[in-house]
């Protein structure tokens, strides 16, 4: 008879960590930035709980990781820990081991509950190079009247369709209003968006998709720059993001 393996004890204290994708590490993907982080964990000393089985592994709950290619300042994950530390000072010895442009920018107390529940919206930014403001202005109004618009986007099970105007909450351009300086030749658009996370997923690439379905004068120069700012628990009728930790 194979012998069962040992039991691990329960976590003894569990860390919400958020952290952030800058520059060159938005190509990151998933799986490489979970390699690395182990990796940062194991540096630091971070003294982590495991799971029970044949195949222990350390406690880390990821959520709504953001798609690779994409900046992010708000990212998070949960730990589990097999003695009590400081969160400070697990924040410090974690920045301090990730390799440049994974940061750590925040670590707590986990609170109770699932933190995938609370992380029900986000707010993004997407510069977009070659299109005319008053072009973009025009298919965001269309897109935002519109009741439903079908895009494409290859997955891993290929080729899905599906509605993207369901998770739209907020639209609209970043780089105009009063006070607001003349774009130069060749600078970007920075179109603002607040995006329900809803199933599927719809991500800020697919309603620049959505916007060229509307709109077929929308034509860019260079594939879009994407930026999660924050992500958190959605208010659907004002379109703000609370943050989860507090």
């Amino acid at each position: 008879m194979r012998p069962q393996p040992e039991q691990q004890a329960p976590p003894v204290q569990r860390l919400r960590v958020r952290y952030a994708k800058r520059g060159r590490a938005r190509f990151t993907s998933h799986r490489d930035f979970g390699r690395a982080f182990e990796r940062a964990l194991r540096r630091a000393g971070v003294p982590m709980a495991y799971s029970s089985g044949f195949s222990p592994h350390p406690r880390i709950s990821y959520a709504n990781a953001s798609p690779t290619g994409a900046a992010s300042e708000a990212e998070y994950l949960e730990i589990g820990l097999s003695e009590a530390c400081d969160p400070a000072k697990v924040q410090a010895a974690l920045d301090a081991a990730l390799p440049p442009g994974l940061d750590i920018v925040e670590v707590v107390p986990a609170p109770p509950g699932a933190l995938a529940d609370l992380l029900t919206g986000s707010r993004w930014v997407v510069d977009l190079v070659g299109v005319a403001e008053a072009v973009l202005e025009t298919a965001v109004s269309r897109l935002l009247e519109s009741a439903e618009v079908e895009v494409e986007r290859m997955t891993k099970n290929g080729l899905r369709r599906f509605d993207a105007r369901p998770a739209i909450v907020t639209l609209g351009l970043s780089t105009t209003g009063p006070g607001t300086p003349v774009r130069e030749v060749g600078e970007p658009v920075v179109l603002g968006m607040t995006l329900a996370h809803t199933t599927p997923a719809v991500r800020p690439d697919d309603v620049v998709a959505a916007l060229v379905a509307v709109s077929p004068d929308v034509v860019l120069e260079a594939p879009p720059v994407l930026t999660r700012l924050a992500q958190g628990v959605l208010d659907p009728m004002t379109g703000t993001i609370t943050e989860p930790d507090s």
